[in-house]
């Protein structure tokens, strides 16, 4: 997958985020009752943290002499696990794939189903090409980004989040881009009205003639940041595996 270097340049002409599910029927003054996420999910570690860590890396490592037999906890190793393993950051949050048939995807993560999201993305991937990557079982989509080059001291302190925009590939093919953006009213309406729904996919069907239905995709995703320069979204599919094989991935190269 080859690194997007044209990030730095202004967004094509022929995409420019949309209003979300504004066609979608959801009412513009429907109530919505949606609670703003914990304090983790807003805000970086505190500077002090984030010092004591970087110290803790400059440490020396010792091997023991004494050696413990591998075999015996293999059986038990993750497959997140690795040599930085200590080193990486896990959490559950809940991931929202959904568009108009007709539209572009939109994608949040919000810290539960009751909560506002905490990043809002829009690909100018369509919503049934989307449909059909994901019918064949596996889907890999990944966002990257460039470090802006001589601007990288202005967006130092930028989390991998909190970019503006990446390249997005999805099964390995450029797709066009994903921008982040605010939820809109409409964008909003749909997170409250799959408030109740923690894992699913479906169609919400239009409120009204002209309109077009949303297909949405929702689940539990296990979020790893490995480092500040990658964080990982592996989707947790049900227990008898009827789900597909969908792992979201932000680097920033």
């Amino acid at each position: 997958m080859a690194a997007s270097t044209a990030l730095a340049a202004a967004m094509p002409p022929h995409f420019s985020p949309s209003r979300g599910a504004s066609e979608a029927g959801v009412p513009k003054k429907s109530t919505i009752s949606l609670v703003a996420p914990s304090a983790r999910h807003r805000r970086r570690p505190a500077r002090v943290i984030r010092v004591f860590r970087s110290i803790c890396r400059t440490l020396p490592i010792f091997t023991p002499k004494c050696k413990i037999p591998s075999v015996a906890c293999s059986a038990f190793a993750s497959p997140l696990a690795g040599t930085d393993s200590g080193r990486r950051h896990r959490d559950l949050v809940t991931g929202t794939l959904f568009g108009c048939r007709k539209g572009r995807v939109s994608f949040s993560i919000q810290e539960d189903p009751r909560c506002l999201p905490s990043l809002f993305v829009e690909f100018s991937l369509q919503t049934h090409v989307l449909l059909r990557e994901m019918s064949t079982g596996m889907l890999r989509i990944a966002l990257e980004c460039g470090k802006n080059g001589g601007k990288a001291a202005s967006s130092s302190s930028r989390t991998l989040l909190e970019e503006p925009m990446w390249a997005l590939f999805c099964n390995g093919k450029r797709s066009g881009y994903g921008v982040r953006r605010e939820a809109t009213v409409e964008d909003l309406g749909v997170m409250e009205t799959l408030r109740a729904v923690s894992m699913g996919a479906g169609v919400m069907p239009a409120k009204a003639e002209g309109e077009e239905d949303i297909a949405y995709v929702r689940a539990a995703f296990d979020h790893v940041i490995a480092s500040k320069d990658t964080e990982i979204l592996y989707m947790l599919s049900p227990e008898d595996g009827s789900g597909p094989d969908l792992t979201i991935f932000f680097i920033r190269l």
